[in-house]
Parts: structure tokens; sequence; C-alpha cells
């Protein structure tokens, strides 16, 4: 997957968190404020890092991939594509 795709669809993943009220949680986690997420949209290792955030749940995946139309395969291909994405899995 290119990069620009992947950023898309993280960016749609951000947009989704919001919408699952999911956002406040997200903020919680990573220290975000509304301003370091507007500054981080268009940082594509802080838009690994909502993937990454999205991957702390099975449900959340699936959620946001059917949801939003995405299958599984074209998210984890999304994480792969961003900075971050290509260290080894431990399992």
């Amino acid at each position: 997957m290119r990069r620009d795709h992947a950023e898309v669809i993280a960016l749609d993943a951000l947009g989704w968190m919001a919408e699952a009220d999911l956002l406040d949680r997200f903020q919680s986690v990573t220290g975000s404020d509304r301003e370091s997420i507007l500054a981080g949209a268009r940082d594509p290792e802080f838009l690994g890092a909502v993937l990454d955030f999205v991957m702390l749940d099975d449900e959340w995946v699936t959620g946001f991939c059917g949801a939003r139309g995405y299958s599984t395969e074209s998210f984890a291909a999304a994480r792969a594509a961003l900075p971050g994405g290509d260290l080894p899995h431990w399992t």
C-alpha cells in the first residue's frame, strides 16, 4: 500500500474514533490535546499511532473496518505502510 493511501485510512480512523466516542480515551492514553491532534493529522508517525491505538482492541478494528468499508487486511497494510509499521511482531 502506498503511504498516502495509508494516511487517508488513518485520518478516516481518527474521524471514526471521534464518532465512536474514543477520542477522549485516545487523548488520555497519548497525552494529546485538540491542537496536537490537529497538528498530528499531518504527521505520518502520529497517524501510525492512531492506527496503533485502534489496534488495542479487536472490536475497534472490526468496528472501524465495518463502518468504513475497509477489510482488516487493508487496515493492517495501512499500518505497515506508516512509520513504525515495519517493526516485527512478537507473536
